[in-house]
């Protein structure tokens, strides 16, 4: 973390997805986290604009969500951010012509560690949770678009959730949703 820095950086596999960690400033009352900077993200190369902040809760352990995508002409950066609980966050890469296509990086978020995953426009999203009674945050860098909203389904990645051999918790849309190998990607590297 660089001198008089609130979030360390750190790189991932996947090019332009970063793992933010919050600096917390703790005495016996708590603590304080600065959880955004658009500054420390413009020092560090990152020069996103974030819109629109959406929170969701998710009440029962082994609740997957996703993987989700907008398409451009809307799509979405994402900052995503856990505040009660814990989750197994996950990004696929979904830009044709790029060297990691189709691969995936996942992140344990939670509460206590503070962690956020920054999920660049071209990447597939998802989650699942941990625990119970999970608040999850994130940061948008365009405006919901239902027209352009899409999903692939969460099995066919062979991405290793830690279900712990329990089936998830699906929406009906997320259960409905394409495989990979049928995805016909709007992104491209």
């Amino acid at each position: 973390m660089a001198a008089g820095a609130t979030v360390q950086i750190d790189t991932t596999p996947l090019e332009g997805v970063l793992v933010l960690t919050p600096k917390r400033f703790g005495d016996d009352r708590g603590f304080f986290s600065e959880t955004y900077s658009r500054k420390q993200l413009a020092e560090a190369g990152v020069g996103m604009e974030f819109v629109q902040d959406n929170l969701s809760r998710s009440e029962r352990a082994g609740t997957l969500r996703g993987l989700h995508f907008q398409s451009p002409p809307h799509a979405q950066d994402k900052l995503v951010r856990c505040n009660t609980g814990a989750l197994w966050d996950v990004a696929v890469d979904a830009r044709t012509g790029s060297p990691t296509y189709g691969q995936w990086f996942g992140i344990e978020l939670t509460d206590e560690n503070g962690k956020q995953l920054l999920v660049p426009k071209g990447f597939l999203h998802g989650f699942v949770t941990l625990t119970d009674g999970v608040e999850i945050a994130y940061k948008c860098s365009d405006y919901y678009a239902p027209d352009c909203d899409g999903a692939v389904r969460w099995d066919s990645l062979g991405i290793d959730w830690p279900l712990d051999g329990r089936e998830p918790v699906l929406s009906g849309k997320d259960a409905a949703a394409q495989p990979f190998s049928d995805f016909q990607s709007p992104f491209e590297a």
